[in-house]
């Protein structure tokens, strides 16, 4: 009979699991739908899609090997690349099916968050709870309907499979078990850096809810003391911190050698330590009411002594009342160690980019800090009369508010023009999004509104080079192209490696017939971006086929088209173009018509007419002047 009743316990707990995971399946889908109607953003977004030709080719040779060698967009994430390459491959450039796949990786997420929690502490509902909150908060917009945020939703995937093997392993300290999770944590950290705070965490777990550090008996044998640590938990995690260390170390260099991470001299440590004890505050705030939420904050260098004091009293305040209930109450200092440490690596203290603080760096933080209302709420209520019905009234209205207020939240990001109005009514002075609403505006030709933007930019952020190179294009644009160079040599002036402002210089230049000045900027924008393909096809062009002999250079023209290609892939005609002019400039005729019929045949299979008639008379060109009118395939003909 007792079996029996266990065995319907088991059932109905399975079923239930299954109904709980169905449920939070399908309240991601009401909030998170719509993004398969949004377009791409113009931040970020370009680097690593619309921009980058290595992610639109797919999974090619060339694309996987440029995915494990290549530092891009101040990161090394090759997991992140191939998922975004997955995608092109898949989809080409639906925006729509590139936002969908966010969302599958945030479902994976929510789903693993609630099964993993739930094998480790047995609670069901409260792993629920914890669960639907990391799906519907606000704050996790961000993460998820921002495509360039790919790296948060698929690093955080390769955390939850690492906590999944952990408990696995401890369940069963088998080798296999053990190097599953290494497997995880390494696909985690190449991913997104972000995970260095895991093996940590692990401890964390380890004490609670796993339970792990042992109880020994004291002389006194009616009394238990527990040690301060167990060391074994420690030694079987050097691997992990090992590898935490590489990445870490890996991760600095690689951004500080971008130019990612600011200089003391541009943001002051102590300036850092109270934005961080600000910002640990903010988050927490937010978290409780999610309003006045944006893509940027933008940094503010001035202190105000009385927040930052309040922050760090609070911080202390909380932190020792968690640590004196640490016996009683160990879901209180573990969710909170687990809130303050995961976000150690984004909270200022190395700062990386121009933000003060960003809703994308709680999507894992904030787990600690759900774990902590779901355990401690249910402590609280404890004795209650109608403890049951206020609990699941209270949640099931937190859970509808929060849903409601992530699908606002949602629309926001439906394109560049509504993502940064938005910051800029949130934010008040934002350059940063004053900039890219002004960018937005000028590709839908509202040059007006876009001039108004970028002059408000400059009026917060006087020395904002970006801005007067945008400048300089609208002028450019305009045949104001006086204006066009000033704007242009002023944001030189700020940033004298800015390699826009000298590609577009160069244009000017060459349109001006000055193919010396032209040259020379072109050089120098391949100094600053060696992969710029605009620059690398223009020069290549001007070296290639310029009427005066003096600027031609076929050898070096060979040389920047054939990179120009690799990172296209062959699959553009535009640089095949050029690799067919500068074989001619060096006399390999031969290779010439080889590469201008390939040229030829992309241009027609793309609907570019005025291209194919050019590539038509040029191969006509190159046949010509093949030695002894020969073929490629080596007959004689005439």
């Amino acid at each position: 009979m007792t079996s029996s009743r266990n065995y319907k316990y088991a059932f109905f707990n399975v079923r239930m699991e299954i109904w709980i995971s169905l449920f939070l399946v399908i309240s991601i889908f009401c909030v998170y739908w719509q993004v398969r109607n949004f377009s791409f953003v113009n931040f970020d977004d370009r680097q690593y899609i619309t921009g980058n030709y290595y992610v639109q080719a797919g999974l090619t040779f060339e694309s996987i090997r440029w995915s494990f060698t290549a530092v891009h967009a101040n990161n090394w994430h090759p997991i992140t690349w191939l998922s975004h390459m997955l995608d092109s491959q898949i989809y080409g450039m639906n925006p729509g099916h590139h936002h969908m796949t966010n969302v599958l990786f945030h479902i994976l997420n929510t789903v693993l968050l609630f099964l993993v929690l739930k094998k480790m502490t047995g609670a069901l509902w409260k792993t629920a709870f914890v669960a639907a909150i990391f799906a519907l908060h606000p704050l996790h917009v961000e993460s998820v309907a921002w495509v360039a945020e790919r790296k948060d939703v698929l690093s955080t995937f390769f955390w939850m499979m690492t906590v999944w093997s952990y408990t696995g392993y401890v369940e069963n300290s088998r080798l296999d078990k053990y190097i599953m999770l290494i497997l995880f944590y390494i696909l985690g950290l190449m991913a997104k850096p972000m995970l260095v705070t895991l093996p940590f965490v692990l401890l964390l777990l380890d004490y609670w809810p796993l339970k792990r550090f042992q109880l020994n008996p004291s002389d006194n044998e009616n009394q238990t003391t527990q040690k301060p640590f167990y060391f074994g938990l420690i030694l079987e995690k050097i691997p992990l911190f090992l590898l935490t260390a590489a990445s870490s170390i890996a991760t600095y260099l690689v951004q500080k050698s971008s130019g990612a991470v600011n200089s003391l001299a541009a943001i002051p440590f102590h300036v850092r330590i109270a934005n961080a004890l600000v910002s640990y505050v903010s988050y927490i705030g937010k978290m409780l009411w999610p309003e006045h939420l944006a893509v940027l904050y933008p940094y503010q260098n001035v202190i105000i002594p009385w927040k930052v004091f309040s922050a760090g009293l609070l911080l202390m305040i909380i932190s020792v009342f968690v640590f004196r209930m640490l016996r009683s109450k160990p879901y209180l200092s573990v969710g909170w160690l687990w809130y303050i440490g995961t976000l150690v690596p984004v909270i200022g203290i190395v700062q990386v980019g121009s933000q003060a603080m960003a809703d994308r760096y709680t999507y894992v933080p904030l787990i600690g800090l759900f774990i902590i209302v779901a355990w401690g709420v249910d402590d609280l209520v404890q004795g209650w009369r109608f403890r049951t019905i206020s609990i699941s009234v209270v949640s099931a209205v937190i859970i509808t508010i929060f849903m409601i207020t992530s699908w606002l939240q949602v629309g926001y990001w439906f394109n560049s023009v509504t993502l940064f109005d938005h910051a800029i009514h949130v934010t008040g002075c934002n350059s940063t999004a004053q900039l890219n609403l002004g960018e937005a505006l000028a590709e839908q030709n509202k040059i007006d509104d876009a001039i108004k933007h970028y002059n408000e930019a400059i009026r917060i952020k006087p020395d904002y080079a970006k801005v007067y190179n945008n400048l300089g294009i609208i002028m450019a644009g305009q045949n104001k192209f006086e204006a066009a160079i000033i704007y242009f040599s002023k944001a030189l002036q700020i940033s004298p490696g800015y390699a826009g402002a000298h590609y577009n210089l160069g244009k000017i230049y060459s349109n001006r017939k000055d193919p010396e000045k032209a040259i020379f900027h072109y050089h120098k924008a391949l100094q600053s971006d060696p992969d710029m393909v605009q620059a690398l096809y223009h020069l290549s062009w001007i070296l290639s086929t310029h009427e005066d002999e003096k600027y031609r250079n076929g050898k070096e023209a060979v040389k920047l088209a054939s990179i120009l290609c690799k990172i296209t892939q062959n699959r553009q005609p535009l640089p095949l173009d050029a690799l067919a002019a500068a074989y001619a400039e060096t006399g390999k005729f031969n290779d010439a018509v080889i590469t201008a019929k390939n040229a030829h045949k992309m241009a027609l299979m793309q609907g570019h007419g005025e291209l194919v008639q050019g590539l038509e008379q040029r191969l006509k060109i190159y046949r010509n002047k093949m030695p002894y009118r020969q073929t490629v395939s080596g007959k004689r003909v005439g």
